[in-house]
């Protein structure tokens, strides 16, 4: 046998219905799927972490939940862990007429307008069949991280021409929603118009990442890390000061926290 056969088996053996897991048996695609999420994020913790070791652990974790639902569509009939692995490989083949080779593509700028026009490709040809009008935007899931989905939305856009050719009017359309969202507060604090605004305001900034080549969930993910790094020190050097965060002045905190980014810098 080999780890993946052996793994197949564990789940089948978890999901049977007189010897399985409790816990496992009562499990379906939809109580799953969150979990597949948190474990996705698990991953790339453990990358930016460097923690490699870590790393295999969670790829296994996130394996599992790949063999858990093909387990779940054996049992309906719908499909097994080979038709996964095969829809798989087929499409990375379509994929890549570079690489399998029917096509002679140069740079990776090439590339990536090839990827995605195999893509529309595909959603063209799915029309055909279902005979369904299908949207540049189709395929795009719901539940993706706001920011990413916002990325994707605004590339796929991209594809029929709807964007800006270069970074200035997207830093004026910052700007122009920037001024929005303070003629809100300015006025009415008109909560839904607030969220509306903001809203707007944070689609714009993900625009420029996008316009810079920078991820802007990866951006936001390590503004966070150094938010924390920071404000644990400051946590750190107020207590050796014998006055906890708690019971400081915002202006005290203010001065720690200049310091802690000073220290950074030296």
């Amino acid at each position: 046998m080999n780890p993946i056969t052996d793994l197949l088996l564990i789940m089948a053996r978890l999901r049977d219905p007189k010897r399985g897991c409790k816990w496992d048996l009562q499990q379906t695609f939809e109580t799953i799927a969150p979990h597949t999420i948190e474990e996705s994020y698990e991953v790339e913790d453990a990358i930016q972490r460097m923690d490699y070791e870590d790393l295999k652990d969670e790829l296994g974790d996130l394996l599992f939940h790949v063999v858990f639902y093909s387990q779940l569509a054996t049992e309906r009939s719908y499909f097994n862990f080979h038709d996964v692995a095969a829809a798989i490989s087929h499409k990375m083949v379509r994929r890549h007429p570079d690489v399998f080779p029917d096509s002679k593509i140069a740079g990776i700028e090439a590339e990536n307008h090839t990827w995605e026009s195999l893509k529309a490709k595909e959603r063209a040809q799915k029309q055909k069949v279902t005979h369904i009008k299908i949207s540049a935007l189709d395929g795009v899931a719901t539940n993706l991280p706001a920011l990413t989905r916002a990325t994707k939305l605004q590339k796929r856009a991209s594809m029929v021409g709807f964007d800006w050719p270069d970074i200035a009017p997207v830093l004026e359309k910052i700007f122009e929603e920037l001024n929005e969202v303070q003629e809100v507060l300015a006025g009415s604090m008109d909560p839904k118009r607030l969220i509306d605004e903001i809203g707007d305001l944070l689609f714009t900034c993900t625009n420029l990442a996008r316009h810079c080549d920078i991820d802007p969930e990866t951006a936001l993910r390590q503004a966070n890390r150094k938010f924390e790094q920071r404000f644990k020190r400051v946590e750190a050097l107020m207590d050796s000061k014998m006055v906890g965060p708690k019971n400081a002045s915002l202006e005290e905190m203010e001065a720690v926290w200049k310091q802690v980014k000073h220290e950074e810098t030296t």
